[in-house]
């Protein structure tokens, strides 16, 4: 069994935008929630979380010997990662499956990559 990182994007042009309503806030956690409950019954889901915005992400990058920290994410870019989650799937097909019920739910791009092999076993 292979795991896959399945990363969650938000949209800049669509967070500038009117905040979603209290009615439309609970059906797209009722999706969230649906979907987190079929990966764990059908021991899919690994690990999963949500990020804080962008604005509270720090940068560090190696400078000849030395780290630099600078705030904000690498690039500037419409789109950066709002959340993840980490799956069990048995081969990219069903990675595939469960990124677009992923896609359904949360109504926004993701990204699916599998992890590479590494000798080291993590559960």
């Amino acid at each position: 069994m292979a795991q896959y990182l399945l990363s969650t994007y938000a949209v800049e042009d669509e967070a500038a935008a009117a905040p979603r309503t209290p009615e439309e806030m609970k059906t797209f956690m009722d999706r969230v929630v649906a979907l987190e409950e079929e990966m764990e019954a059908t021991g899919t889901f690994v690990f999963g979380g949500a990020l804080h915005d962008v604005d509270a992400s720090t940068v560090l990058r190696a400078d000849d010997g030395d780290v630099i920290m600078t705030d904000g994410p690498f690039v500037e870019a419409k789109e950066h990662i709002a959340g993840f989650y980490i799956i069990n799937a048995e081969d990219l097909d069903a990675a595939l499956v469960w990124g677009r019920k992923v896609v359904d739910a949360i109504q926004h791009p993701i990204e699916l990559r599998p992890f590479r092999a590494t000798g080291r076993v993590r559960a």
